[in-house]
């Protein structure tokens, strides 16, 4: 490749990983309390609130059981009312933020479920309040599983900002479809999917090391 492309596919690099981290920071913030209130308000938890967990958890199934590709597309006035634009790095974060976060949540859900309930029973014991049982109790003993289930919704990400490429979103999957598809430059395919390829092995080698820090404690 020329050096023209190799500056190219670094600044590919820097607007995916941009996109995919504001998006990652947002489902973060977002997924934790939709999965600590899914938790709380299940049958038999510490909220009595079964109409709006069961009508939360359509709506987050309604999300994840939408391909993102569709939901890129069913976002786009969404996009343009919050960003002022439909293409470009800024713009594919609103779809991989909304598309993240019901599926991050179920995973950190899953997490917070498999804590022990003997614990929360003994929490509630000695006086603890809800607060500080979600605080000093499910979280820390559910954050391997969470961290592991972020690393996961990390590498899903990378895939579907590539996928976002499709219709101008900017970075690695613009830059293999306008440069390797349209224009039949096989070398330059070849190496968007290395970067790609590395990319996510450093998130998952990363995630990895974390959840075994945090399982040694």
């Amino acid at each position: 490749m020329s050096a023209m492309m190799y500056e190219r596919l670094w600044q590919a690099l820097l607007d995916t990983v941009l996109m995919v981290g504001t998006s990652a920071l947002i489902a973060l913030a977002a997924g934790i309390p939709l999965a600590v209130f899914l938790v709380l308000a299940a049958p038999g938890g510490l909220i009595k609130a079964p109409y709006a967990q069961r009508s939360l958890a359509a709506v987050i199934n309604g999300f994840r059981a939408t391909p993102f590709i569709v939901l890129l597309v069913a976002l786009l006035p969404l996009t343009r009312l919050i960003t002022g634009t439909t293409i470009g790095v800024w713009a594919a974060v609103v779809p991989l933020s909304i598309s993240a976060t019901p599926f991050f949540a179920r995973i950190a859900e899953v997490s917070l479920r498999e804590v022990d309930g003997g614990l929360i029973e003994a929490a509630q014991a000695i006086g603890c309040r809800r607060w500080h049982i979600v605080r000093h109790v499910l979280l820390p003993e559910a954050l391997p599983g969470i961290v592991g289930g972020f690393t996961i919704t990390v590498v899903s990400m990378i895939g579907a900002s590539a996928m976002a490429g499709a219709v101008g979103a900017g970075g690695l999957g613009d830059m293999a479809i306008r440069y390797g598809y349209q224009r039949f430059d096989t070398t330059v395919m070849v190496a968007v999917i290395v970067v790609l390829i590395a990319l996510v092995c450093v998130v998952q080698l990363g995630g990895d090391a974390v959840v075994r820090r945090l399982k040694a404690r």
